[in-house]
């Protein structure tokens, strides 16, 4: 049997290099853009299209036509597009300096069409292994739950795919598919114990509002879940702000899952339902290769077998360089070097830099993170001998030793790529 893959595809790529399926996806028997499309261009663009109707077959609206950077996302700053179906960005890393991302610099991820009509009031569902189901809106969250603020980062499982060789499927993050903002919210435990958990309960299920990319209203774009202890943890939020504010509506307004330290999958956006199983959760996303390791090392383009995949749940220690921006002249032999590191489950407690490609490494000055499960600064002044063409290379060393690799194993979905951040300066 052929097994059908779909791939993700930037609007550009679309039309230039398959015009023809890019009408039949994008467009109808008519020419008349379809509703699913409409709704990732809705919100790139932050406004309607009173037209929209009369919009011609094959036409790429002229807002995005003329560069990359004119498809511009309402609310966020400077973020590079991978795509528009599904709307997915990633954040330049000099653009990450910030202890706290801004959230028009959080990136963007979607697995499906996120939902423009948000109903009033926002009902959350808890139901399956539970003795007292709940039917929440974001006042009783509020109202009945302590409320707890916390900076997390959120890291998505493909962030750093476009370094693997041979390239594998999906979009090609390079490294700013990371962030850390501040969360509001309560804790995920404190419902999950409202509701009586039983003592079956093993995982949990997430349900979200938005839609698949095919616009089937019988399929689910996206449903994972986490183990019941993941669950329990008190850093696990059901969050319903962002850095003080309303979380904006690609970062899963108005509630979402933030499971800090595990694929950014599992912090499933415009939560609308949490069950309880008793087994793993098999939904939309969680079987197959989705989100999934081989368990052994394989060789670059090796065919693995689908039961030969794991979960992936705790993200790899990894840092990045955030200052100064990559090919940067300096003037002068002395300047700082910093940026952020962040280690899934665990606490980063070393980072060191090279400017000799590796030779010789320094200690940096790393600061204690503010709570668990966020990322944590370094920085340290480095003097330069001669003028000339320097790389810095990072290298962050977890509690259990761990450390950044130059480059790691290849995966065939392109995952956890944790290998060392490396930038060029050039001392005048």
């Amino acid at each position: 049997m052929t097994k059908s893959f779909s791939r993700e595809r930037g609007l550009r790529e679309l039309y230039e290099k398959d015009s023809e399926r890019a009408d039949e996806l994008v467009f109808n028997r008519r020419g008349f853009i379809k509703k699913a499309s409409l709704s990732g261009i809705y919100l790139a663009l932050g406004i309607s299209i009173p037209f929209a109707r009369f919009m011609p077959k094959g036409l790429i609206p002229a807002a995005f036509a003329d560069s990359e950077e004119s498809f511009v996302i309402k609310g966020k700053n400077g973020l590079r597009i991978l795509n528009d179906r599904p709307v997915n960005a990633e954040t330049p890393v000099h653009l990450l300096d910030d202890e706290v991302t801004p959230v028009s610099r959080f990136f963007v991820r979607n697995n499906g069409i996120p939902p423009t009509d948000i109903p009033n009031p926002w009902i959350l569902e808890v139901d399956g292994e539970v003795d007292n189901p709940l039917s929440l809106s974001i006042r009783d969250l509020k109202t009945n739950f302590e409320t707890v603020t916390k900076k997390l980062q959120l890291e998505c499982g493909g962030n750093g795919r476009s370094k693997f060789n041979p390239p594998a499927r999906g979009n090609q993050w390079t490294l700013g598919a990371i962030g850390n903002a501040e969360w509001t919210g309560v804790r995920f435990r404190d419902v999950l114990k409202a509701a009586k958990i039983r003592k079956n309960a093993v995982y949990t299920a997430h349900y979200g509002r938005d839609t698949h990319l095919s616009g089937n209203p019988q399929k689910t774009p996206l449903s994972r879940g986490m183990p019941i202890w993941k669950a329990m943890d008190p850093h696990t939020l059901v969050a319903y702000e962002m850095n003080g504010e309303p979380i904006h509506p690609l970062n899963g307004a108005p509630l979402r899952v933030i499971a800090p330290g595990w694929p950014g999958s599992v912090s499933q956006k415009w939560l609308r339902r949490i069950q309880v199983r008793n087994v793993v959760h098999d939904g939309a996303k969680m079987t197959g290769k989705s989100y999934r390791i081989p368990s052994y090392p394989v060789a670059p383009g090796q065919k693995v077998a689908e039961k030969d995949f794991q979960i992936i749940e705790s993200m790899p220690v990894k840092s990045i360089i955030t200052f100064p921006k990559n090919d940067t002249g300096i003037n002068g032999l002395t300047t700082e070097i910093r940026g952020h590191a962040w280690a899934g489950d665990r606490r980063v407690v070393g980072v060191d830099i090279s400017i000799d490609f590796g030779s010789s490494w320094s200690k940096t000055r790393l600061s204690l993170p503010p709570n668990p499960y966020s990322w944590q600064r370094w920085r340290r002044i480095i003097k330069f001998p001669v003028p000339g063409y320097y790389e810095i290379w990072a290298r962050a060393r977890d509690q259990d030793g761990k450390t950044q690799p130059f480059a790691i194993d290849w995966n065939p979905k392109g995952y956890l790529n944790n290998s060392m951040h490396r930038i060029a300066l050039r001392i005048s």
